[in-house]
């Protein structure tokens, strides 16, 4: 039987090399790397961090997997388009179940066919396990360097937890916290990687045990020699921080966004949302007199409360000698955003025309059952029973209907132009992904409500070449209108990439040409169907598993929002009091005015109480007055 490395190979119409990684998912104990907490992590083949991935533009990766977790595992290879092999993409409930326990399954990443190369990154997209840990750099280099420097290293920024991901989870999602105030993590992590390996700690610190082969933090330094000039790739692998990134003493100029060259820009300060990516030059100075501080600072302002126990400042150190001072120049005056929509490709892409509109607007809110969710268009997203992509390979014709797809689920045909408008109605800011596609930002506003002009402006059509990318920063009450051709068949996830936001519902499915991925069905690898039978689930039909195109019985939606204001029961309870104080009332009135009773009436009735009051006798009629 041939192996699916020689299918894939034969399939594809460049002689690729063929970059093979074996990969066994597993649980690695007593990790430390702030030198603050040990716990368990998610390592693969028996350590942590995993290993960095560096392949060749010409290449064909495959990374073979073995899961020996207690629960499903996927890898997502961040940015990577899967044109024509979408059940790669590996979104756990969209392209794929997911690799039971014990399970293998070998993800094809057909880098030569894709035409990418650049700065991205893999990691889970299953049950928040890249909360854990199971995330890495991943850099493609191409044939032809569009940018001249001497050398490279990769800067990996993440945010870090002491507690696991299940455990934080369930107090997110919580009656008991109701706000939906997420996760703040315990410390930032910052560490270095150069041709697929990564820097060891600085000579004479003495890191934990587990992870001593990597520095990290202050115990981290990237030797720097006096004139050279370096690509430095700055990944944020967090689930939930931003940061901002600068270095004393040295100037940055922009080369790279999210893979796409973009003509140099210089900078002093990066901010990186949760998944982007930047490469950098920086020329090094022509003295060793000092070392200089790297500076990796969170976005606190992300965070509901910052606490006593959290440094979110983290620095390391460029060294030019081991003897020389550090330099520490210390906080900036002033945080800025990068201004990414001014930033020019140096591959020209003009702006197509339109021709559909998707309008998304972000809320959070408490629902009826006292958690808080996220919500695209007032719903939250839940995964199908059904991988959406196996949905769109079965369903024949009902592959085209959206609802067969549940909630938030959006259908567009091949090659049609899209506006995906993303509205950001929460306090908070948002990095939004895209799977199997660079975005073109054709438009930002700084308050989509407004009627302003120079607040919400109009897009400007016909714009020659828009910055591209696969992750979108939002702020609160901005809104950013993302143009996707849709030439790439499958079903894509678009999501919040803060980790806890896609996990309570910030997700679509947009749905794209149904009838032309029908074409490659017999492509998919027939051990996915063994995944999903092996986890209890569905293959085919609906996201329900039913064959039809509207009946979801079985599937599971909500929560929903609290239904405020006036309820059928509570109109009825409301006019029953409402009710009975008029009367009430009344009767007083009545009474009070003498309810049209002559005074002869009165004493007559006065009477006849007083009588019987006599008849009757004191204490209930134990005791009755004598004759």
């Amino acid at each position: 039987m041939k192996s699916i490395i020689a299918l894939a190979a034969l399939a594809s119409p460049v002689l690729a090399g063929v970059h093979e990684v074996w990969w066994n998912i597993t649980y690695v104990q007593d990790v430390n790397p702030d030198g603050l907490a040990e716990r368990r992590v998610i390592g693969v083949n028996g350590t942590w961090p995993p290993p960095p991935v560096v392949v060749s533009a010409d290449d064909q990766l495959v990374v073979h997997t073995t899961n020996s977790l207690d629960q499903a595992t996927t890898l997502h290879h961040h940015g990577m388009f899967f044109n024509a092999t979408p059940w790669m993409d590996g979104a756990i409930g969209v392209s794929e179940c997911g690799i039971p326990p014990g399970g293998q399954f070998d993800y094809v990443v057909n880098v030569n066919t894709s035409g990418q190369w650049g700065s991205y990154w893999v990691h889970a997209h299953s049950f928040g396990q890249y909360v854990d840990g199971l995330r890495a750099p991943l850099v493609i280099q191409p044939s032809k360097e569009v940018h001249t420097y001497d050398d490279e290293f990769t800067v990996v920024l993440g945010d870090w937890y002491h507690d696991e991901h299940s455990v934080l989870f369930d107090q997110f999602v919580n009656i008991a916290n109701p706000g939906g105030a997420e996760p703040v993590p315990d410390s930032g992590l910052i560490y270095f990687a150069q041709n697929a390996s990564y820097l060891g700690p600085v000579s004479g610190t003495t890191p934990s045990a587990v992870t001593s082969a990597v520095g990290f933090n202050e115990n981290a330094t990237l030797p720097f020699v006096p004139g050279k000039t370096y690509r430095l790739r700055i990944i944020n692998t967090s689930a939930f921080s931003a940061f901002f990134f600068w270095i004393d003493g040295h100037d940055m100029r922009i080369i790279e966004v999210d893979g796409t060259d973009v003509e140099e820009s210089p900078i002093d300060l990066l901010s990186l949302t949760v998944a982007q990516r930047y490469s950098v030059l920086v020329t090094a100075r022509n003295d060793t007199s000092a070392n200089w501080a790297i500076h990796a600072n969170m976005d606190t302002d992300m965070f509901d409360t910052v606490p006593d126990t959290l440094n979110p400042n983290v620095t390391s150190s460029i060294t030019y000698a081991a003897s020389a001072s550090l330099t520490d120049l210390g906080f900036v005056d002033e945080y800025q955003e990068v201004n990414d929509v001014a930033l020019v490709p140096v591959e020209v892409i003009a702006m197509p025309n339109v021709t559909k509109t998707i309008e998304l607007e972000v809320t959070f809110d408490t629902m009826d059952d006292g958690t808080n969710h996220a919500m695209f268009n007032m719903i939250t997203y839940n995964m199908p029973l059904v991988p959406a992509l196996f949905s769109q390979l079965t369903l024949g014709e009902n592959a085209t209907v959206a609802d067969a797809y549940g909630p938030l689920s959006f259908v567009v045909d091949h090659l049609e132009v899209v506006d995906i408008v993303i509205k950001n109605g929460d306090a908070g800011k948002h990095p939004f992904h895209l799977h199997g596609h660079k975005v073109q930002i054709v438009g930002r506003s700084e308050d989509y409500t407004s009627d302003d002009p120079t607040l919400n402006p109009p897009i400007v059509e016909g714009q020659a070449n828009p910055i591209r990318r696969d992750t979108v920063h939002i702020p609160s009450m901005h809104s950013a209108t993302l143009r996707v051709v849709a030439d790439n068949p499958g079903v894509w996830l678009l999501h919040c990439h803060i980790e806890w936001h896609v996990e309570v519902g910030l997700a679509i499915q947009l749905v794209e040409a149904p009838l032309q991925a029908q074409l490659f069905k017999d492509n998919l690898p027939s051990v996915m169907n063994d995944h999903c039978t092996a986890l209890g689930q569905p293959t085919s039909g609906n996201a329900a598993g039913h064959q039809s195109a509207t009946d979801l019985s079985g599937l599971p939606l909500g929560p929903y929002p609290q239904k405020l204001g006036w309820r059928p029961k509570g109109i009825a309870a409301m006019f029953g009091c409402v009710l009975s104080a008029v009367l009430g009332m009344a009767c007083v009135v009545w009474y009070a005015l003498g309810g049209h009773i002559s005074e002869a009436e009165i004493e007559h009735e006065v009477r006849e109480a007083i009588a019987a009051k006599e008849k009757r006798g004191k204490f209930f009629g134990l005791l009755k007055t004598k004759a």
